[in-house]
C-alpha cells in the first residue's frame, strides 16, 4: 500500500477517535440534524477504519510468516501462510482504494425515472413503452417500489411520456448512469416492407429531494393548472379535475401528476417532481462547466447524450460511454440489467481511483 494511503487511514483513525469523544458528550442529541450526520459519519468512518487495522493485521501476520521460512520444519505452513495473507492484502488494498472513494450523497435516495418518446414517431412511442417495462421489472428484481405519477399513452400502445417515482434502497445510485439519449434499431411493427428503422427516446434520472433539504419554492413562481386526467387511471379519475400540472415560472420547468385520486395528493406529488428538475437543471449545468475542463468517461447525464444502442436484428445493447456490448438484448428487455448497471458503476470507480491517484501524485 502507498504511504499516501496509510496516511490517509491514520488520519481516519483519529477522526474515529474524535468522533467517539464527541458523540459520547449527550447534549449533541439536541441538535438532532448534526448528530445524525455525526452518527452517519463515525458508522462509515468506523467501516473503513476496521477494515484497514485488519490490513495491518495481515501485514504483521506476513511478515511473520517470512520469518518462519528459515526454519526448514516450518517451510511448508510459512509458505501457506504467506500465500494466504498476500491474497488478503491485495483483497483489501483494492477495497480500501474504493471505500476512498467520495460517495455521492444521492445515490441511497429515491428517484424520479422519466421516459420521452424522440424521433420516430409511433415507433419512438413504442420503444418508450418497452423502456419502461423493462425498468419497471429491472426495479420489481431489485425489491424496489414504483408508482407512475404520470403517463401520456400513444395511440397505438407506448408512451409519449411516463414519469414513475422509484423507491427502495440505492435507486438513484443504480440508475443514474440512465439518464441521456436511448436509440433503437429494429423493424417496427408498422413497417410494411421489413427495413430497420431508427427511432429514440430519451431518459431522465433524478433523485427525490430530500425534505429537510428541498429548495423553497415561491409560490408567487408557481402557476397550477387542474385537469381532468387521460390514460389508464381508472373511471374515477376521469370523472374530476383531479389531475394537477404545475409551471415554475422563472424556468419554464413543469411537472404534472394524475395518478392519485385525490387533487391534493397529485399536487404534492407535482411539486416533487418540479423540485427535482430545478435540482438536476442546476446539476446538469455545475456538471457541464466541469465537462468543459474535464471530459467523464460516463458523461454529464444530459439528455441529449447518445448512450446506447438497442439493436433487436442483431440482439444487440452498446453502451457507447463505455463500450460495452453485449449479445443478450432479449433478456436486457425483460429487466436484466446488471450487467449494463455493474459495467457502468466500474467504470465510475476505475476513473475516480484513478483521479485520486492523480491529486496524491
Amino acid at each position: 500500500m502507498k504511504d499516501s494511503l496509510r496516511q490517509q487511514f491514520d488520519r481516519l483513525g483519529f477522526r474515529l477517535a474524535e468522533l467517539d469523544t464527541i458523540l459520547a458528550d449527550g447534549s449533541i442529541a439536541a441538535d438532532l440534524k448534526r448528530y445524525r450526520a455525526l452518527t452517519r459519519e463515525q458508522s462509515e468512518v468506523a467501516g473503513l477504519v476496521e477494515r484497514y487495522r485488519r490490513y495491518q493485521a495481515h501485514e504483521a501476520d506476513l511478515a511473520a510468516a517470512r520469518d518462519m521460512l528459515a526454519d526448514p520444519e516450518m517451510a511448508e505452513m510459512a509458505r501457506e501462510e504467506i500465500a494466504s495473507n498476500e491474497a488478503a492484502l491485495a483483497t483489501l488494498d483494492q477495497e480500501l482504494q474504493l471505500a476512498l472513494i467520495p460517495k455521492d450523497p444521492d445515490d441511497e435516495r429515491n428517484a424520479f425515472l422519466e421516459i420521452r418518446a424522440g424521433t420516430g414517431g409511433d415507433e419512438s412511442a413504442l420503444f418508450a413503452g418497452d423502456l419502461a417495462r423493462m425498468y419497471l421489472r429491472f426495479a420489481d428484481s431489485q425489491g424496489w417500489r414504483t408508482e407512475i405519477l404520470s403517463e401520456n399513452v400513444s395511440d397505438l400502445g407506448g408512451y409519449k411520456e411516463l414519469v414513475v417515482r422509484v423507491e427502495g434502497d440505492g435507486v438513484y445510485g443504480r440508475l443514474k448512469f440512465e439518464s441521456g439519449g436511448h436509440r433503437v434499431q429494429r423493424v417496427p411493427a408498422t413497417e410494411t416492407q421489413g427495413r430497420i428503422h431508427t427511432s429514440a427516446c430519451t431518459i431522465a434520472v433524478m433523485p427525490e429531494p430530500d425534505e429537510a433539504e428541498a429548495i423553497t419554492l415561491n409560490p408567487a413562481d408557481l402557476r397550477i393548472d387542474t385537469f381532468r386526467a387521460s390514460g389508464a387511471g381508472g373511471q374515477h379519475i376521469n370523472k374530476t379535475d383531479s389531475a394537477v400540472r404545475v409551471v415554475h415560472l422563472p424556468t419554464g420547468i413543469v411537472a404534472e401528476c394524475q395518478d392519485g385520486r385525490s387533487q391534493h395528493s397529485n399536487k404534492a406529488k407535482a411539486l416533487q417532481v418540479l423540485q427535482a428538475r430545478i435540482q438536476e437543471k442546476e446539476r446538469s449545468e455545475r456538471a457541464a462547466k466541469e465537462a468543459a475542463t474535464r471530459k467523464g468517461l460516463i458523461g454529464t447525464g444530459d439528455r441529449s447524450d447518445r448512450i446506447r444502442t438497442y439493436n433487436f436484428p442483431q440482439g444487440r445493447l452498446t453502451d457507447h460511454r463505455i463500450n460495452l456490448t453485449l449479445y443478450k438484448l432479449g433478456q436486457i428487455m425483460d429487466g436484466d440489467l446488471s450487467d449494463v448497471i455493474q459495467g457502468l458503476l466500474a467504470a465510475q470507480a476505475t476513473e475516480q481511483l484513478a483521479e485520486l491517484e492523480a491529486g496524491r501524485a
